[in-house]
């Protein structure tokens, strides 16, 4: 198959891969298209199922992609390495979110849960991208953190670019915190329960609307 072809049948799934996006994940190793004497790409099916693995784990588990590669290798020598699946949500625009689990995580826990070593979490703590509980634990949400900063990190973004999505996150759930207040202040249980309903509600609400604005900005991007 050439790439064009490769292209029509991963983006009936994966509307937004681009040429570029599967030359990347050629030169990072993930896939090895045969060449052609005139040094054009030819995949075979395995290929686009190899490739169709990776999106599939970038997109539903956040996993970076040397630990895709290593789970790749794994099923390359007969190992049954793939993770269980993890419990999948859908906003209202399609795209999938992942839920919290319920937890605490040591650092040391929490890196190896992300699949990163302990110093990319300490660089991520110094740098006030990541916080602890007042308990001292990371919460499960760390995790997604973790891994999508690896994920990013593969690209040349370090934990210093970061900090402008905390400082971002912050404001945003200051936001939040303002809207909710007045039912939070109430004594009935009802009403601080409904304050965590609109929270989680209007927390969504945003996070869709920065994903589009984000897809738009982007899309201006293309040339």
């Amino acid at each position: 198959m050439r790439i064009s072809d490769v292209l029509a049948s991963l983006q009936i799934e994966f509307p937004a891969v681009t040429n570029s996006k599967l030359r990347f994940l050629e030169e990072q190793g993930l896939v090895e298209p045969v060449r052609t004497p005139s040094g054009y790409r030819q995949y075979s099916p395995a290929d686009v199922e190899r490739l169709r693995y990776v999106l599939r784990q970038q997109r539903d588990r956040y996993m970076p992609l040397k630990v895709i590669g290593a789970q790749l290798a794994a099923l390359d020598a007969g190992e049954d390495d793939e993770p269980p699946a993890r419990a999948q949500l859908a906003t209202s625009d399609g795209v999938r979110a992942v839920p919290a689990l319920v937890g605490r995580y040591t650092a040391s826990a929490l890196a190896r849960e992300a699949g990163v070593d302990d110093a990319f979490v300490e660089d991520l703590v110094r740098s006030g991208v990541l916080r602890t509980t007042s308990a001292g634990h990371f919460d499960a949400w760390a995790r997604d953190v973790v891994v999508l900063a690896a994920a990013l990190g593969e690209h040349g973004i370090d934990a210093r670019h970061l900090r402008m999505f905390r400082a971002a996150a912050d404001r945003q759930a200051d936001l939040v915190d303002q809207v909710v207040a007045p039912w939070r202040g109430h004594h009935a249980a009802s009403s601080r329960a409904r304050a965590g309903t609109l929270a989680a509600e209007i927390g969504e609400l945003c996070t869709q609307l920065h994903t589009a604005m984000m897809r738009a900005a982007v899309a201006e991007l293309a040339p």
